[in-house]
């Protein structure tokens, strides 16, 4: 009867129900992370679809910016023209209509202009001022021209950036230059575009609400338009490393606009992030709390086993004690009768052993008194009472380092240990082959070999050999190597392992104590 492999069954059916439980889980969330991630790219979509339409409206307005700067332009030209025959010398014999010049300069109301002979002096000055030269708060007019004339070369200075100056002709040697900027129409407009292009930036690129967006330029990954923070996005290398980043997570969308190829890369929200990792939270707490249930269920299994186990064996000592003492008499009553002294001395040490053997039961569940004692003998009483009670055909050697090696153990329980090992070698021998025990001296450890020349272990249950109900006969419970372990790693604080195994060559247990 394999109780192990039973257990191990159904070890190995709760785990593959974990794992299709768990892949399950992985699935259905991935599945809901897809469906997450496909609707958080639809407003990215979104987003890249209105700055498009705000690059178009940008280039509409620029262009229409642009006509309504050459049309004044060319009023301005007009107006040079005007001016330019209003200063010439004047003919008596001409008959000249200045009248249309002059409505062609008064008309100028919005277009701020300065004009300005070949020498750099003010000669006059139009939409610049909203107070004249007597609103100077000053009682100098001399000071107060120069004020104007210092503003005014200002003004000159900036305005030459954008708008180039034109050329009044007057005559061959005397040229004026006329100065101006955009007029106080145009300037508004550009104000109110500003303000919508400020406040579309703020509510639509800037959104805090849309997932982290950034627009790059194809050809250099120059930054466009983002939402992140500028210092994030400072320098080539950030933004290349927050491409890298988003690149990670989603592919990024092709967009062109003015002819220019770009490329929106976006994150995935928090919240999708959190559902992503969210089904291994899951997965982990579970697992927690299904371990330590598992632990505290196989503790109280354990200790209720520990006291079964216990009662058992006590209960067992306590039965094999009234026969014992019933032989023991018989012994003595065939001695009184004559009975051959070496048949009584053979049966007076099977008594013994049951004796032996009902003491070690007795001793399970109690506190185990260990004694320095010599190891080698003790070893070396248990194997004779083997050797003489198995086939012919096994044969026990003994090999130890020193005759005098003491150990803390216990004779009782540890005769059972060797005894138990040894049985075990015997069937696996099939009744014939060889025992080896050897001991010897490692540091301050004892160290037991117990070699036969079975069968061997399989290599798959090395490692199971001692759990409860591990056996490859027909008919046992599988506790004697279990019974070992529990001797002599609880009771004795030592150590037994499989140190080597090997199929048909045999098998070497070995047994560590403290010296």
């Amino acid at each position: 009867m394999n109780l192990y492999s039973k257990k191990q069954k159904w070890k190995i059916a709760l785990l593959i129900s974990a794992v299709v439980l768990i892949c399950f889980s992985l699935i259905y969330s991935n599945y809901l992370v897809d469906k997450l991630r496909k609707r958080e790219k639809i407003p990215v979509k979104q987003w890249t679809e209105t700055l498009q339409k705000k690059a178009e409206l940008i280039t509409l307005t620029n262009k229409t910016f642009e006509e309504l700067k050459n049309e004044e332009r060319e009023n301005m030209k007009l107006w040079a023209k005007a001016t330019e025959e209003l200063v010439k010398p004047f003919d008596l014999n001409s008959n000249v209509d200045y009248t249309f010049y002059i409505e062609i300069i008064q008309a100028n109301k919005n277009i701020p202009v300065v004009l300005m002979d070949k020498d750099s002096s003010i000669l006059n000055y139009l939409n610049i001022f909203d107070y004249n030269l007597d609103s100077i708060k000053t009682n100098d007019p001399d000071h107060a021209k120069e004020i104007i004339e210092s503003i005014l070369l200002q003004k000159i200075t900036e305005w030459s950036v954008t708008h180039e100056p034109i050329v009044v002709d007057i005559d061959k040697n005397q040229k004026q230059y006329v100065f101006y900027s955009d007029s106080r129409k145009i300037q508004e407009l550009v104000e109110q575009r500003n303000e919508l292009i400020e406040g579309f930036n703020k509510e639509i690129i800037d959104n805090p609400n849309l997932v982290p967006v950034l627009f790059v330029n194809k050809e250099d990954n120059s930054v466009i338009a983002s939402n992140l923070d500028p210092s994030d996005i400072d320098t080539p290398e950030k933004v290349n490393a927050k491409i890298q980043e988003f690149m990670a997570e989603n592919d990024g969308i092709d967009v062109t606009i003015d002819d220019k190829a770009g490329v929106v890369f976006f994150k995935n929200s928090k919240e999708l992030t959190y559902l992503k990792y969210f089904p291994i939270v899951q997965i982990v707490m579970i697992s927690l709390f299904i371990l330590i249930a598992y632990l505290a269920f196989s503790v109280f299994k354990k200790a209720e086993q520990n006291q079964v186990w216990a009662g058992m064996s006590k209960e067992t000592a306590h039965q094999l004690g009234t026969p014992i003492s019933s032989l023991m008499a018989w012994i003595q009553l065939l001695e009184a009768n004559g009975t051959d002294p070496s048949l009584l001395a053979e049966l007076e040490k099977d008594v013994n052993r049951l004796n032996t053997i009902a003491d070690r039961f007795s001793k399970i569940g109690s506190e185990t008194q260990l004694e320095e004692l010599n190891i080698c003998a003790n070893i070396q009483g248990i194997v004779d009472y083997l050797d003489k009670r198995s086939s012919d055909k096994i044969e026990f050697i003994t090999d130890f380092e020193e005759q005098m090696m003491t150990a803390l153990f216990s004779p009782v329980l540890f005769e059972w240990v060797i005894e138990n090992i040894c049985k075990n070698a015997i069937d696996a021998m099939e009744g014939q082959g060889k025992i080896t025990v050897k001991i010897h001296r490692k540091m301050d450890d004892i160290l037991i070999d117990i070699t036969d020349t079975g069968k061997g272990i399989p290599s798959n249950s090395l490692k199971t050999v001692f759990n409860p109900g591990y056996t490859t006969k027909k008919r046992g419970w599988g506790l004697g190597l279990s019974l070992v372990k529990r001797i002599v790693e609880e009771y004795h604080k030592g150590k037994v392992f499989v140190l080597k195994s090997e199929k048909n060559v045999g098998t070497t247990f070995r047994i560590i104590l403290k010296s």
